[in-house]
């Protein structure tokens, strides 16, 4: 494996994080904008004294007292098949920065693996494919990123949670952004940059990673599912065309969210909302209508900064009759569902994720005010319109999936997606 310059890259990285850590809290102080983001990620406290080097075949890990992490290979490495246990202990983690710049060309990750630390593979170009395992639990920022021939990446059927730009110059992640602007993976939004308008998440996601929208400055409005309970780091950080947030559902907003978001002036919160970070609202010179779901003593109760200009010089309605639609039940229903244009047969190409138990998919269009069936029959994830559609045509289109003889209607109409005949 390749390691040239990998100490000068990990040296910089830190040094970036600290610096830019530095200039958001001065810029937090002085209204200077500040030359990138940073997230509650970028910086951990680690006690190196918690753990013993050990190496294994390739491999370098650390042990600690309870789990294996792997840091490093040997040089010259390019296929890494990584053990489930070493010493007896479970491996449970890939090291932040551990085959950053390597030339690994094949991975095989254990059903052991929880984490996988931030930089962990980025800027690894010979890596083509990745198959994540069922016990995978975080992907931490940047792990992947700029990792130029990654094509292929197979999640498990269950929610990651995937942080800051994961996958970001990646081919995978150009292949998902034509299919659609918001990147849905498993009940995760890793990705909304290319969102345009006034957005509306699946009630499907559970998940919008930090900086999902940052710098977005096409996006006018987001409507959060009441089932994302987490605002993260950075989510809208200088989106400077925002004007309207509905997330009645979340009980935490991280640091830096609504950053530089200048023209936001309606908010909507949640009467769960326990707890607003530090400079969360940071940097807005306006105010905003916000309506708290609750009454004025909950939100006194919410832990925030008191010193949040933009907070303070908001009106505040209090609504304490509002009652939150109920979430989607089961997984009886197609999710991540895209629709991919064809501007030159003017058609569409509709994918889904496949619905455990399924027997068979239907599309159904929104037309004259009425859901109307589209075709019920199709036996595979994915559904091709006729040709020579007419162009500028806006549909919304709903997908079903038939399991154990019966079709769930309600879900995927909450879930419909629109899409513009090219």
């Amino acid at each position: 494996m390749k390691k040239s310059g990998r100490k000068t890259i990990r040296t910089a990285a830190l040094a970036f994080a600290v610096m830019a850590a530095s200039v958001s809290s001065m810029a937090a102080q002085s209204g200077v904008f500040p030359a990138a983001q940073i997230t509650a990620n970028a910086l951990y406290d680690l006690n190196d004294d918690d753990y013993t080097q050990g190496v294994s075949g390739n491999l370098k890990y650390k042990k600690f007292s309870d789990h294996i992490e792997i840091y490093d290979c040997n040089d010259g490495t390019t296929t890494l098949n990584i053990p489930s246990t070493i010493d007896g202990l479970p491996v449970t983690g890939i090291s932040r920065y551990a085959f950053q710049c390597s030339s690994i060309t094949s991975i095989t990750l254990p059903e052991s693996i929880k984490t996988i630390g931030y930089y962990a593979f980025s800027m690894s170009n010979n890596l083509t494919s990745l198959t994540l395992p069922s016990s995978i639990e975080v992907v931490e920022m940047h792990a992947f990123e700029n990792c130029n021939n990654l094509e292929t990446i197979k999640f498990p059927n269950k929610l990651v949670k995937i942080h800051d730009h994961c996958f970001d110059s990646t081919p995978w992640m150009t292949a998902q952004r034509q299919q659609g602007s918001l990147v849905i993976v498993n009940g995760a939004l890793i990705d909304a940059s290319t969102a345009k308008g006034d957005v509306t998440i699946p009630s499907s996601v559970k998940y919008v990673s930090p900086s999902a929208f940052a710098r977005n400055n096409d996006v006018t409005s987001v409507v959060f599912p009441t089932g994302v309970k987490e605002v993260c780091d950075n989510t809208f950080f200088y989106c400077e065309n925002l004007t309207s947030v509905d997330i009645k559902g979340a009980t935490y907003v991280g640091s830096m969210a609504f950053s530089y978001c200048n023209r936001l002036s309606e908010l909507k919160l949640s009467g769960d909302l326990t707890k607003i970070e530090d400079y969360a609202f940071s940097d807005i010179n306006g105010s905003a209508n916000i309506t708290f779901y609750g009454s004025r003593e909950k939100w006194e109760n919410v832990i925030k900064p008191s010193d949040m200009k933009f907070l303070n010089n908001s009106n505040f309605t209090f609504d304490t009759s509002y009652i939150p639609d109920p979430e989607p039940q089961g997984d009886d229903y197609p999710k991540n569902v895209r629709a991919i244009t064809n501007s030159q047969y003017h058609q569409v190409q509709f994918v889904w994720d496949k619905v455990q138990g399924a027997d068979k998919y239907g599309i159904a269009v929104y037309l004259a005010g009425k859901w109307r069936i589209q075709k019920s029959n199709i036996t595979t994830n994915s559904y091709v319109t006729p040709k020579n559609l007419t162009p500028g045509m806006t549909y919304k289109v709903a997908v079903a999936a038939r399991v154990n003889g019966k079709w769930n209607t309600t879900d995927p109409i909450k879930n419909a997606i629109t899409v513009t005949i090219k």
